[in-house]
């Protein structure tokens, strides 16, 4: 298996706890709360573009396959 397959599963990973840390923290309310909630899903919309990207270069390497 390719060790690139691994990076995209842990950022797979670090997307979906960045996603439960910003659900968490809108969950808590108040205008602090909704500030940090904004912060994280800011970041996981660029860790999620970061783990698309890394798919699309696997996809390019390993080729067609046939």
């Amino acid at each position: 298996m390719s060790p690139l397959l691994y990076i995209v599963g842990i950022g797979c990973i670090v997307v979906l706890l960045i996603l439960a840390m910003g659900i968490g923290q809108m969950g808590r309310g108040g205008i602090e709360g909704a500030k940090r909630s904004n912060r994280l899903m800011k970041w996981r919309i660029i860790a999620q573009f970061g783990v698309v990207m890394l798919v699309v270069l696997l996809v390019a390497l390993r080729g067609t396959g046939g």
